[in-house]
């Protein structure tokens, strides 16, 4: 990259009036307000730009009254860090004044503000996220991003085991953006620091630890960076279960969803590296407090065994029906990876990856049938209520089921009503 880089014609988000707005809002007088981060990074990447972030010189209380007089909502979301949030016509952008940090715990910081662009650059992570962007387009790289970005390097700015003594989550942010922006090997000194600083992420609460580890899953593909957190013992600090199950079925894994255009599944992946066991699937979601849906379907796979590959369709049915398609999906698309996997050195291998195929487009799209009677047809057809009728409907629902879902609901009604057993034929 040239010594002079701008933005200008690359990033549509420059051409945006409530963007432009804001930065002249922050930037009158002797004040200066720049794009900074992940927003710059992407545009010279050519990448999607997400949120944009702005960096300051403005003071937090000046930042909010230049905000809530150019026409937008203020939120002090983190004023005494100096972060505001700035809302217009559903266009969200969040403001900090520059700063260095005073002292750090290793999880927070207590933080100085000041007017020098140099001093906030060398307090953040990374090289790659200390670009900043003015009005026009500018680049300005004070501490050396943009070589690192040509080359794709994530490196820390400064001391790594300085940055990372600063706040502990860094680590998992060091391999998180080596999944998605990385190339080669990572970093060596950052790598050091990663192995040998390991121990603080104990400090890091839980929910800290799964968001960036659900990013980093997240990304295009993240097996090279899953290998050098095993290499250095940071997977097995934070995901201690995946030790002697390892991270092989992640890269077939990601190469079979890549070729049936799967979107990226960050749980999907973390199931490929963990024993399908309840009780300790139990104990990893209470301790990375996963969410009430992800435990489900963590649990769910851990419950549902691999499926096999001379698996009927009449069974695939019945299973789809029994567990849902969410647990059957997760269950087939694993043993798909794996066989496919498996296949460049199996021919049988080959065999099986084109059966769970086929499984897998009929899971996906095979309507799951409603069972057709309830307690109500059967008191209407002159049954006297009680636990008989839990019986009998359960009765009738395994002989539907046995039926491959034939029975009609006249036939069950009519079997349910007269009969103690039920012959499905």
């Amino acid at each position: 990259m040239s010594e002079t880089v701008s933005i200008a014609g690359r990033a549509p988000c420059l051409k945006e009036p409530a963007l432009q707005t804001l930065l002249a809002a922050l930037s009158d007088g002797e004040h200066e307000a720049r794009i900074v981060g992940g927003a710059v990074r992407n545009v010279l990447l050519d990448l999607p730009v997400g949120d944009i972030d702005i960096a300051t010189t403005t003071p937090p209380e000046e930042t909010v009254r230049r905000v809530a007089k150019a026409g937008f909502r203020a939120i002090p979301t983190g004023i005494e860090h100096g972060t505001v949030t700035a809302v217009a016509d559903g266009a969200v952008f969040e403001i900090t004044t520059l700063r260095t940090d005073v002292t750090t715990d290793g999880r927070h910081a207590d933080v100085r503000f000041g007017t020098d662009w140099q001093a906030d650059a060398r307090r953040r992570d990374f090289t790659i996220n200390a670009l900043y962007a003015d009005a026009d387009g500018r680049v300005y790289d004070p501490v050396g991003g943009l070589p690192d970005l040509e080359t794709r390097t994530i490196r820390f700015i400064g001391e790594a085991r300085e940055r990372i003594e600063e706040d502990y989550l860094r680590i998992l942010r060091f391999f998180r953006f080596f999944a998605w922006y990385g190339q080669g090997r990572p970093d060596a000194d950052g790598l050091r620091a990663c192995a040998a600083m390991k121990g603080g992420m104990d400090r890091l609460s839980a929910e800290r630890v799964w968001s960036e580890l659900r990013k980093l899953l997240a990304a295009p593909d993240p097996h090279r960076a899953l290998l050098w957190m095993r290499t250095a013992s940071v997977l097995t600090t934070i995901l201690p279960e995946s030790e002697k199950w390892g991270i092989d079925l992640v890269g077939p894994l990601v190469e079979t969803g890549q070729n049936a255009g799967w979107t990226p599944d960050p749980l999907l992946r973390l199931m490929a590296m963990l024993p399908p066991d309840e009780a300790r699937m139990k104990m990893l979601a209470d301790r990375l407090r996963l969410s009430n849906a992800e435990r489900d379907r963590l649990l769910a796979f851990a419950f549902n065994a691999a499926p096999s590959a001379e698996m009927t369709d009449k069974a695939l049915k019945e299973w789809l029906y029994r567990q849902g398609r969410p647990a059957v999906l997760d269950r087939l698309r694993l043993s798909l990876a794996s066989a496919r996997g498996r296949a460049t050195s199996d021919d049988a291998a080959l065999v099986e990856a084109g059966r769970f195929a086929a499984m897998l487009e009929t899971a996906e799209n095979w309507d799951i049938p409603q069972f057709p009677l309830r307690g109500a047809d059967l008191i209407s057809a002159g049954m006297a209520a009680g636990p008989q009728i839990g019986e009998r409907l359960k009765a009738a629902e395994e002989a539907w089921i046995e039926s491959g879902f034939r029975l009609n609901r006249d036939d069950l009604l009519a079997k349910a009503c007269t009969q103690t057993k039920f012959d499905p034929g």
